[in-house]
């Protein structure tokens, strides 16, 4: 793994999923009409679990944040299950519609998405550079983790169904929002306490910059992952096409 003369070996490589890990076609194409198409068969069916009842909770709570901030969210009509139920359905498609990173949101949609990995109508994709780094990672005693808006169930289901078999017997930890927004610091800070490094010994890969940013301010080797060759970047970033690079 080449690095920059003022860096130093990682010891962990935290990578992002869509568009560096994951096809982005994959997430928006296949992943989100899965959840939208479930969405209201999935709360009647599970209104009253115990986890369902506290996305829903969250749900609400997150869309009167919205209504006091102006944003003119669908209105929440409570009273009965049925009202109540309609309202989370329709309020969370407000939130699909503007790629809102909801932890409740991200938390239901993972629970949407097992059933279909688990009956097969899912299959996860990932680049086929990434079985190999994984493995080559691996075999050099490195720590993988991720870090993704999706919840962590929804990144351990991606990977322990690819098209190419179970990745997850070479990944060790799944960050989500709950460690924060992916373009804060803190986020990332957190991470690093979490896994009771110093931020300069992790790696972290994605194809946004301004996650990026987040991570370099937090201590972390940022490094820019773009699979299209031909989107331009700043001169000065660290850039890979592919993980064969690392």
């Amino acid at each position: 793994m080449s690095l920059l003369s003022d860096e130093r070996e990682p010891r962990v490589v935290l990578l992002d999923i869509e568009g560096t890990t994951t096809p982005a076609e994959f997430v928006y194409q296949t992943l989100f009409p899965y959840a939208r198409n479930h969405l209201r068969e999935f709360l009647e069916r599970h209104q009253h679990d115990a986890e369902v009842m506290n996305d829903l909770k969250e749900l609400e709570a997150e869309r009167k944040g919205d209504e006091v901030r102006g944003l003119n969210p669908p209105e929440w009509r409570g009273g009965s299950s049925e009202s109540n139920l309609s309202s989370a359905a329709f309020y969370a498609q407000w939130l699909m519609d503007r790629d809102r990173k909801s932890t409740a949101l991200k938390s239901l949609q993972g629970k949407i998405w097992r059933r279909g990995y688990e009956s097969g109508e899912l299959k996860g994709q990932v680049y086929p550079d990434i079985p190999p780094a994984l493995a080559r990672w691996q075999a050099q005693n490195k720590t993988v983790c991720i870090f993704s808006s999706g919840s962590t169930l929804a990144q351990k289901l991606l990977f322990a169904h690819t098209t190419v078999g179970d990745l997850t017997p070479f990944i060790s930890a799944y960050f989500d929002t709950t460690m924060g927004a992916k373009t804060e610091a803190d986020s990332y800070r957190n991470i690093a306490t979490v896994l009771a490094l110093a931020p300069q010994e992790i790696m972290f890969l994605s194809d946004v910059k301004a996650e990026l940013d987040a991570a370099q301010a937090a201590g972390l080797q940022p490094v820019l992952c773009v699979r299209d060759a031909r989107r331009p970047v700043a001169p000065g970033d660290r850039v890979i096409h592919t993980f064969d690079e690392l």
